[in-house]
């Protein structure tokens, strides 16, 4: 009997320590619960949601500090997706990757400067970073935490 309670014991550390692994955090970390695709953000009245996980496949991330991601929307366009007070970074390699995140969705007016700036990060060349003249008017995401599969 004291073999299939030390047995037990260690299968279910192994059991914890295995879901533990399943994902890298950043930011705050967050248990899955109901996530959402990112594309259902653009039908959702914003106003109304405050903790919203979302599942989407990063496009680009800033290749100067990790400090913003980009993520694909299921119409073409994408999703600009920021960190919570500056305060974490993920990993410059995530381009093609699905991960889970959460916080706050918003529409956001993004200035010239600073599109200029986030083109400058991504490795755009000095003529495209010029051809930013206009302010962008679009869906945009403060996650408090990314999940990444490992």
């Amino acid at each position: 009997m004291k073999r299939i309670h030390i047995f037990s014991t260690c299968l279910l550390f192994f059991s914890i320590g295995a879901m533990a692994q399943d994902f890298a955090s950043f930011g705050e970390y967050f248990k899955v619960k109901k996530t959402s695709e990112a594309s259902e953000l653009t039908k959702m009245n914003l106003d109304k949601v405050n903790d919203f996980q979302v599942e989407g496949e990063v496009n680009a991330v800033c290749q100067a500090k990790g400090c913003w991601m980009i993520v694909n929307l299921d119409n073409g366009q994408t999703m600009r997706v920021t960190f919570k007070d500056y305060g974490f970074f993920v990993p410059k390699t995530l381009a093609g990757t699905k991960v889970i995140f959460k916080g706050k969705p918003e529409v956001s007016t993004t200035s010239v400067e600073e599109l200029r700036h986030y083109a400058k990060d991504a490795g755009k060349s000095e003529v495209e970073i010029l051809a930013i003249t206009e302010p962008e008017v679009a869906l945009s995401f403060v996650a408090d935490g990314v999940l990444v599969p490992n």
